[in-house]
């Protein structure tokens, strides 16, 4: 099976230059365009990864983020999710390589089959980091107003954190 993994990218890569050639599409020419429209794309997306991730370093840095979980941790208490998840929780619409971090830190204090870790792992399972694809996509194609993107995506993070304490109860309880 490991040779098998070795050899699956360059025969996907050999399917498509022949995909290509029967097709008779220039294949060299449309890998180079999409290139440089990748190219692009990337430059396009650039000032706002910029501006996202300079935020969430200030956000751990700073502590803010320590002193607004522990702001919640009543609300926290309140529908049954462990205020030791309410960092990751705030974490994952902004940052998926920040709350992974989160996650690991959560899996190293209590470990991944405690509560807290399932829940986590739960929770950074279902969500999404909203504000990083709205960043991405949206501005890959030049969206500025994204009308109720942003609401919908964060009632759908609240629900996932609501949702994953109590599957976690049910199916470990």
């Amino acid at each position: 099976m490991d040779k098998f993994g070795i050899f699956v990218m360059p025969a996907v890569v050999f399917c498509i230059i022949l995909f290509g050639f029967i097709r008779k599409v220039p294949v060299f020419d449309t890998f180079v365009s999409g290139a440089k429209e990748g190219l692009r794309s990337t430059v396009s997306i650039l000032p706002s990864l910029i501006g996202l991730i300079m935020a969430v370093s200030m956000l751990s840095a700073s502590g803010a983020l320590d002193l607004l979980s522990s702001l919640l941790a009543p609300v926290a208490n309140w529908i049954g999710l462990p205020k030791q998840a309410m960092p990751l929780a705030l974490i994952r619409p902004i940052s998926g390589s920040g709350s992974t971090a989160v996650l690991f830190r959560i899996f190293q204090d209590y470990g991944p089959d405690s509560f807290i870790g399932r829940v986590s792992s739960v929770m950074s399972g279902s969500t999404e980091t909203t504000f990083y694809a709205i960043a991405v996509y949206f501005g890959a194609v030049g969206i500025r107003k994204t009308r109720h993107t942003i609401p919908a995506a964060l009632t759908a993070d609240l629900t996932v954190c609501i949702v994953s304490a109590l599957t976690v109860r049910l199916l470990f309880s």
